[in-house]
């Protein structure tokens, strides 16, 4: 049967049974998809197709079997494993098609995916999980307008780090991410004013990873990814958003020192969320959050919070939704957060297009009748505040 599928079978095109199916009509009601910027999909590759695409050791060799497998699973669900030669553009190829079952107007924002920096500001390729440079993303969102947006990925330690961050504002950059634990940042540190002031005089959005990070390492790094080192950012007026919500792991509570108890990292961020530094400031996105390895318990935290929908942005953490054992539909739905019977069209809708299974589960999710606001999938206005 479908649901008990290790691996996706890549079908396409849906088929216009799904499409005109009563549960994904009730997921676009109420939406204006011109207004859907899916804020958080992910590139990826070989960098066998003039990309400038780089993986290293940690997920192209078999001497690290779990990110080994770990990546031939991305690639599958992203359905680029069986184009040798060509990976960098099917993985492009497929996440157009994808969005081209959307109505007009639906955009996802592609991320660059920057190197692991040391403190001395100099790249370290041999702790460098993979690298996707702010031009491949920026060309295919200058190739793709009507589908793709594009931020970019710049280490604040980089001695031309401001220069480079003007160069990605010129090229339509919407956002910036950071994934700390992966590449070498501290948030925290005084190392990132210049940058912080940069971003916040751009209204620049900084999207950052924090909690447990699974899919990539840089080593012992992982203290990097804890909210409450994102106060800097925030005091330095820096717009940021907190990718999946810090929905997974546990981070030391620094507000009892530095090796304070470890408390949920889901807890933190929402201890950030209420500080008077954070209004305006802070705002979380909801991709992942319904992730085998996510506790229920955090997506009915923020569907009962209907006073954080405002600052909720809506994220699929593509390709993920396509890594089957990933999301269980009818788990979701044994925990009565989901529509038992929605149940079977969702598992169906997935092995088609993914990005847009991610979507309609979002909007299909509610918790003792309440549901995320249309504000959440309504993130463009937010990517559009950005001085360009």
């Amino acid at each position: 049967m479908a649901g008990w599928r290790l691996f996706n079978p890549c079908r396409t095109p849906v088929p216009v049974a799904l499409l005109d199916g009563s549960w994904l009509r009730r997921a676009w009601s109420g939406i204006d998809p011109a207004q859907v910027w899916d804020c958080h999909v992910h590139l990826a590759g070989l960098g066998d197709g003039g990309s400038g695409i780089e993986v290293g050791p940690q997920l192209s060799s078999l001497r690290h079997p779990l990110h080994y497998a770990q990546r031939l699973f991305y690639l599958n669900a992203s359905c680029a494993h069986n184009a040798p030669g060509r990976v960098d553009a099917s993985y492009a190829a497929r996440l157009l098609n994808q969005c081209d079952a959307m109505p007009a107007g639906f955009k996802v924002l592609l991320f660059a995916f920057e190197r692991f920096y040391g403190e001395a500001g100099q790249a370290h390729e041999e702790r460098t999980a993979f690298h996707i440079p702010n031009g491949w993303a920026a060309r295919l969102a200058e190739t793709f307008p009507a589908r793709f947006e594009w931020a970019a990925s710049i280490h604040p330690y980089r001695v031309d780090a401001v220069d480079a961050l003007q160069a990605a504002v010129a090229r339509g950059a919407r956002a910036l991410k950071w994934l700390p634990a992966a590449m070498g940042m501290d948030p925290a540190s005084a190392r990132c004013d210049a940058f912080y002031r940069a971003l916040a005089a751009r209204r620049l959005p900084l999207i950052v990873h924090c909690g447990e990070e699974k899919a990539v390492r840089g080593g012992a790094t992982e203290h990097l990814g804890n909210p409450l080192r994102l106060r800097r950012a925030l005091d330095a007026g820096v717009r940021v958003i907190v990718a999946h919500c810090a929905s997974l792991g546990k981070d030391v509570d620094l507000d009892q020192g530095e090796h304070g108890p470890r408390r949920p990292s889901f807890e933190l961020f929402l201890r950030l969320f209420a500080e008077p530094r954070a209004d305006g400031r802070l705002y979380g996105d909801i991709s992942a959050i319904a992730q085998r390895n996510r506790r229920p318990e955090v997506i009915r935290t923020l569907l009962e919070r209907g006073d954080l929908h405002d600052r909720l942005l809506q994220g699929s953490d593509y390709p993920l939704p396509g890594v089957l054992p990933l999301t269980s539909p009818a788990a979701l739905a044994r925990a009565g957060l989901l529509p038992a019977d929605a149940v079977s069209e969702l598992i169906a809708l997935r092995e088609h297009n993914s990005l847009l299974f991610d979507f309609v589960l979002k909007r299909l999710l509610s918790w003792q009748g309440r549901a995320f606001q249309v504000s959440v999938f309504h993130t463009r206005r937010f990517f559009e505040m950005a001085e360009m």
